[in-house]
């Protein structure tokens, strides 16, 4: 497996249960605060029984929050997040004259506009085909991309729980091949009814907070929001006035074809996934420092992340924890916004903790971290994503050397 060219990460972006941008997130992580709690603004009969990760705004509130004028139809939820994270990544990079240059966004999610499809049936198809318009995933996108100005490659990607980071690994490709320059990059996802009932169904939602890794583990919290990076090519990178800290090194999508909505036991797409992940990047094993867990909670999903990391790791085994904690998973936005969440590990030389970890897995000889780490000298993290169907996704990110 040949050795691809690191990818220059120029901006970041985010929205989720706990913060409206990075800063607020970041925070939050430093502080321990999670955004689980009590359904406050979707309509559902689980109110007061499912704690679930919400963004605290309403719609209304996030189209001011968006900056947008209120439109003949109302626009999705899962459209507003995505605009607000990903305006803030292509802000935060700051690229001068980005009309010189070929941008796009590759931009994920799992539902689409199914918040308002939810509603549209339920008030008896009152004539208002606008948001049935907005069903469909690939509306989110182009709905962001024309606010943002991006007009030379839009595209969507809906690959379950790995959406994201196969959004961020396809940009990198991209660029790679000299298609595009600038690429924003990420997914977005909103609750709905479908999902948490969809996941109800499954018998794999913990009614407590979730506890990653955690022998006593009872499932996963649903959560929302987006994140997304800006990556970019050389020629642009060398022309941002702050410099480049951070690239991706590496990057691998495998599936292994087990089962509609579980991971195979011995965590074979998970290990591939990271093992070419690795091999991509020209790193070994030991190189690195820090994983950002998959985690999601679930008696399946840990046990088969964790049979993979023991496979390929032992006996040296890097820092790890599964941020889900405090975001609640996120599905199609989730490898995104742990995409930023590596980034800001390796700026800021931190390791977060596991929440609510208490006792260790019998199967697994390591344990996440239960505290903040600070100071750590990060080189490189390795986040993972791994979704239904056995689709499973490894984003490595490299600190820059001076």
């Amino acid at each position: 497996m040949s050795k691809g060219a690191p990818i220059a990460v120029a901006g970041a972006g985010m929205i989720s249960a706990i913060g409206n941008n990075v800063r607020e997130c970041l925070s939050a992580l430093v502080d321990g605060r999670a955004g689980m709690g009590e359904i406050e603004w979707l309509d559902t009969v689980h109110q007061g029984q499912i704690p679930v990760a919400e963004v605290k705004y309403s719609n209304t509130d996030l189209e001011e929050f968006a900056g947008v004028a209120r439109p003949v139809w109302p626009v999705s939820r899962t459209a507003l997040l995505g605009l607000i994270a990903a305006r803030e990544a292509l802000d935060s990079a700051a690229i001068p004259k980005l009309d010189h240059w070929r941008t796009g966004i590759v931009s994920a999610n799992t539902v689409g506009g199914m918040d308002k499809t939810e509603d549209f049936v339920a008030r008896g198809f009152h004539g208002r085909l606008g948001e049935v318009v907005q069903h469909e995933c690939g509306y989110s996108t182009e709905w962001v991309a024309d606010r943002l100005g991006i007009r030379h490659y839009r595209t969507t990607i809906s690959t379950a729980c790995s959406s994201s980071a196969n959004a961020i690994g396809f940009a990198s490709r991209l660029i790679r091949h000299g298609l595009l320059d600038v690429v924003v990059a990420g997914g977005t996802d909103a609750l709905t009814r479908f999902t948490l009932n969809g996941f109800n169904s499954l018998m794999i939602l913990d009614r407590a907070w979730c506890k990653p890794f955690d022998n006593e583990r009872q499932g996963l919290n649903l959560g929302e929001g987006a994140g997304y990076l800006v990556l970019v090519s050389d020629a642009v990178a060398a022309t941002l006035p702050i410099g480049i800290d951070c690239v991706l090194s590496g990057y691998a999508n495998a599936n292994d074809a087990w089962h509609q909505t579980a991971s195979s036991p011995d965590g074979r797409g998970s290990w591939l996934a990271m093992r070419t992940a690795l091999e991509r990047s020209g790193l070994q094993p030991e190189d690195i420092d820090y994983i950002n867990l998959h985690g999601t909670g679930t008696q399946n999903n840990d046990l088969a992340e964790g049979t993979a990391i023991m496979r390929l790791f032992d006996p040296r085994y890097p820092k790890m924890s599964s941020t889900k904690s405090f975001t609640g998973h996120t599905l199609g936005a989730s490898g995104g916004i742990e995409a930023v969440f590596s980034v800001l590990a390796i700026r800021n030389g931190l390791v977060y903790p596991n929440l609510r970890f208490h006792a260790p897995m019998p199967e697994l000889p390591f344990v996440p971290e239960t505290e903040l780490l600070r100071d750590v000298p990060i080189r490189h993290v390795l986040s993972n994503s791994f979704g239904f169907g056995g689709n499973c996704s490894s984003l490595i990110f490299s600190k820059c050397e001076p």
